[in-house]
């Protein structure tokens, strides 16, 4: 199989003009975060952020296939001693666009750095915002399934009557399990809470995540010969793993130096660049 990286330099903005509609299975991307990374990206203000990101939200809606799926990572700012509401408002405003927004991933960072301001801790956590163009796509959850763990030695050795039907909720939630269904099996499915350690080395770029990272979501939302998109890339990070993991890539970055950073490691790779 023969795969490709297509990177462009560019503002992603005009850039995403040259994908072909309908083409890409995965978007996985981190844009600068608002008042972030001022000196290479410019810092969009908290107040200008949706504004800012609409017009790429709209082309990225544009060259996702019906059947794909677009995750963002992103994180509120504090200004003035409370949470900014610029996260919440993008999901409201990118649902008006046609956007489902599915699911929502926390990305527990298992190595950060301790601290405190008079009114807060230092945050441990980012999101992972998970959006669809339809309730039907594709998703290969079993990829993605994790050790059953050492609850299983004592929860399943005895069994009760409950344990070995569907037991709905007994405070109405509506939610149910069937315990039995466990037994025998060495693999679960994970949960919505991702526990990976950041990235100590900045790879000469300001905030590289860890491979792990969009590893796994290339794992669940696709396969071989899949179609990955990034178009905030950065030193390539995610195209950089989806080739690896023999998917096709395309990596849009804005700023020079990422940009031929992003180029030579995937030419040291000896993979098809075009």
């Amino acid at each position: 199989m023969e795969i490709f990286a297509k990177l462009y330099l560019g503002d992603c903005r005009e850039e995403l003009k040259k994908v072909e509609e309908n083409s890409v299975d995965l978007i996985f991307t981190s844009p600068p975060y608002a008042d972030s990374r001022n000196k290479t990206y410019g810092g969009i203000k908290p107040d200008k952020y949706v504004e800012w990101f609409l017009p790429i939200s709209e082309e990225l809606l544009r060259v996702l296939k019906s059947t794909g799926t677009f995750v963002i990572n992103i994180k509120e700012k504090v200004v003035s001693g409370e949470r900014h509401t610029y996260v919440i408002e993008l999901i409201m405003e990118m649902r008006k666009q046609g956007w489902l927004w599915t699911e929502e991933f926390m990305w527990h960072k298992k190595n950060c750095y301790p601290g405190k301001w008079p009114n807060r801790f230092r945050d441990s956590w980012e999101r992972l915002l998970q959006f669809n163009k339809q309730k039907k796509f594709h998703m290969y959850q079993e990829a993605v399934m994790i050790p059953v763990g050492d609850w299983a030695e004592d929860r399943l050795r005895k069994l009760s009557s409950t344990d070995k039907i569907r037991d709905n909720s007994s405070v109405g939630s509506g939610f149910g399990k069937n315990v039995s269904k466990w037994v025998g099996r060495e693999k679960v499915y994970p949960t919505n809470v991702l526990h990976f350690a950041t990235e100590c080395s900045n790879k000469k770029h300001s905030a590289v995540f860890p491979e792990v990272l969009p590893e796994w979501f290339i794992k669940l939302f696709t396969k071989e010969g899949d179609i990955v998109l990034d178009p905030f890339m950065g030193s390539g990070t995610t195209v950089k793993v989806a080739n690896r993991m023999l998917r096709n890539a395309i990596g849009i970055e804005i700023f020079p130096e990422y940009y031929n950073l992003a180029k030579e490691q995937l030419e040291s790779t000896k993979l098809y660049l075009l």
